[in-house]
């Protein structure tokens, strides 16, 4: 069986530089988790009470996603990595798991942030991932945090 590396970043695109690292010193494949209609600057303004990020998280809306894997079952663990919003995983990584049978398989969350810990991340994920095992949740903020969780 085989690892997969998934990702979704906006903005600074710190998550794709871990994923990218992360899958490099894995072997792994990676895929990067792209939102049917993708985020502007204006779209992640958290200051702002009417930006989309916000009229998502409150209005816990769908997020649909453009792009699928297309032989997930051939993978038996699975890294997801996200910016940490809100304290949890963006809309988008949980409409994308959902999508998927994820039984049997070992789930390894990685997050970054600005400020936020991981926090709960792991336990809010958990309904999109029925049946699967999270084995680790962890921030992941440089390329040295990535070879410290690989030991």
């Amino acid at each position: 069986m085989k690892t997969l590396v998934t990702f979704f970043s906006v903005e600074y695109q710190n998550t794709r530089k871990v994923a990218q690292a992360l899958a490099n010193k894995l072997n792994a494949d990676i895929f990067e988790i792209i939102p049917k209609e993708p985020y502007t600057k204006a779209d992640i303004n958290w200051r702002n009470p009417i930006s989309r990020c916000n009229r998502e998280f409150f209005g816990k809306k769908e997020v649909p996603v453009q792009n699928k894997v297309e032989n997930m079952d051939e993978y038996d663990t699975i890294y997801v990595g996200f910016p940490i919003w809100y304290g949890c995983a963006p809309l988008v990584v949980n409409c994308f798991l959902k999508d998927y049978d994820l039984k049997g398989k070992k789930i390894y969350i990685f997050a970054t942030s600005g400020g936020s810990g991981i926090g709960k991340t792991a336990e809010k994920l958990k309904p999109y991932i029925e049946g699967a095992e999270i084995v680790d949740a962890r921030m992941l903020q440089t390329e040295k945090d990535v070879e410290d969780y690989i030991k």
